[in-house]
């Protein structure tokens, strides 16, 4: 395995780039780019990469559901960290154009959605053809193929374009999370901010089984930041759950959750433990009484009391 590579979701010049050279530790490795996600994941499941960056969650959009889907199949991978990177798009065009002359425009279909009233008010009957990528778009439109496209501004040095119009976005404060993701390995110590990502399958269709996952966390004091269900591949109506929940599985309340997901449910993926990004431990909200550390093993002492008839 190579240790001083990290993959990327390519070409040079995308959002995932530019969050990825947020990590101090990018300054020391070989940055590669990929076609597409799952290329970026595959590099590190057959050791050409030590780890990965990719694109996973949109405030706009929401999940970026390649990214979901492969990190639920094929050989297991870990979340070690995640990035959370401001998104605003520029209009990027080869040199000498004006609006008046961009008749076709391209982009990542995530890209879409944050311009579209942009779009309307401004190139109302301007053609969208989605691009593999945004940088992928600014490189089309270098070789001729579109007029304009929406991409971060630094890459528009890369591509020799120039930026026509910047911070094109339809809602403010706009963001992607992205994550690095790795082979599996012994989960960082907690932080005091952390969150645990997880993949979960349901043993069989029937009234309450959505209820039944969901009180292993609540019964807990567990919180969900987040729950996606998708489909299997096995045919309609069959889906798994992806869930981001509050908390370290180091933590008693999260790792009882996760004992007990485990015994009604065919098949969990543990996706990692890892910092939350841009949150301090002084910011994560109380824990609901009865259910820090302390008070989950003094329970269990009370426990071991009674069956040792000491109570």
């Amino acid at each position: 395995m190579s240790a001083t590579r990290y993959t990327y979701l390519g070409p040079e010049g995308t959002f995932t780039e530019a969050a990825l050279r947020t990590l101090p530790e990018a300054a020391t490795r070989e940055l590669v780019p990929m076609v597409s996600v799952p290329a970026t994941l595959d590099a590190v499941r057959a050791g050409e990469a030590a780890a990965a960056l990719v694109p996973i969650e949109n405030s706009v959009e929401g999940g970026v559901t390649t990214t979901v889907d492969e990190l639920a199949k094929g050989e297991p991978l870990m979340i070690y960290r995640e990035v959370v990177l401001p998104i605003a798009f520029a209009l990027l065009v080869r040199p000498g154009t004006e609006l008046k002359d961009v008749k076709t425009v391209t982009g990542h279909p995530v890209a879409q959605p944050q311009v579209r009233n942009w779009l309307a008010a401004h190139l109302p009957d301007a053609v969208w053809e989605s691009a593999a990528s945004n940088a992928d778009g600014a490189r089309l439109v270098q070789e001729g193929r579109f007029d304009a496209a929406f991409a971060g501004e630094f890459a528009a040095v890369t591509y020799g374009l120039e930026p026509l119009v910047t911070e094109i976005h339809d809602a403010a404060n706009a963001e992607t999370r992205f994550v690095l993701v790795g082979r599996p390995a012994r989960p960082a110590a907690p932080t005091g901010a952390d969150k645990t990502s997880l993949v979960i399958w349901l043993g069989d269709d029937h009234p309450g089984a959505l209820l039944e996952l969901l009180q292993e966390f609540a019964v807990r004091g567990v919180n969900l930041m987040r729950i996606e269900s998708r489909p299997t591949g096995r045919g309609i109506g069959d889906y798994c759950f992806s869930v981001d929940a509050e908390g370290h599985i180091t933590d008693r309340r999260v790792g009882e959750a996760l004992m007990g997901l485990k015994r009604i449910c065919p098949k969990v993926r543990f996706l990692g433990s890892y910092p939350r990004a841009g949150v301090a431990p002084q910011e994560v909200r109380a824990l609901r009484p009865g259910t820090s550390d302390e008070e989950f093993m003094a329970a269990s002492d009370w426990l071991a009391r009674c069956q040792d008839g000491r109570f």
